[in-house]
């Protein structure tokens, strides 16, 4: 079975872009059509195999992203937080903007 490794910043563990996936998966599906996905739905809206789709899963539940007592069913599933967490997020670098908003140097000094 494959692993998924969370990074960890600053204790808190940022959830992977396939778990991200499926968290975003599973409240839309809920919020479009009223019912979750079945795991052979996830696994055809994901594109991988069972194992990777119950894997991530397991890690939304372990983060507390969603509680899933009993298995047997995606129907039991109760969503947390559908959102990933403001603290988990990856930062993202802003560049300021450039003080010439013509953008006019373009086509003069090329």
């Amino acid at each position: 079975m494959p692993s998924y490794k969370n990074d960890s910043i600053g204790g808190l563990k940022m959830l992977t872009d396939f778990q991200r996936k499926v968290l975003r998966i599973l409240y839309n599906y809920k919020g479009g059509r009223r019912r979750f996905p079945t795991i052979h739905e996830l696994t055809i809206k994901t594109g991988k195999h069972k194992p990777d789709v119950m894997a991530a899963l397991e890690a939304l539940v372990t983060a507390e992203y969603i509680y899933w007592e009993d298995k047997s069913d995606t129907s039991n599933i109760v969503i947390l937080e559908g959102w990933e967490r403001e603290g988990e997020r990856p930062k993202v670098d802003h560049r300021p903007t450039a003080s010439n908003t013509n953008n006019t140097d373009y086509w003069t000094q090329y």
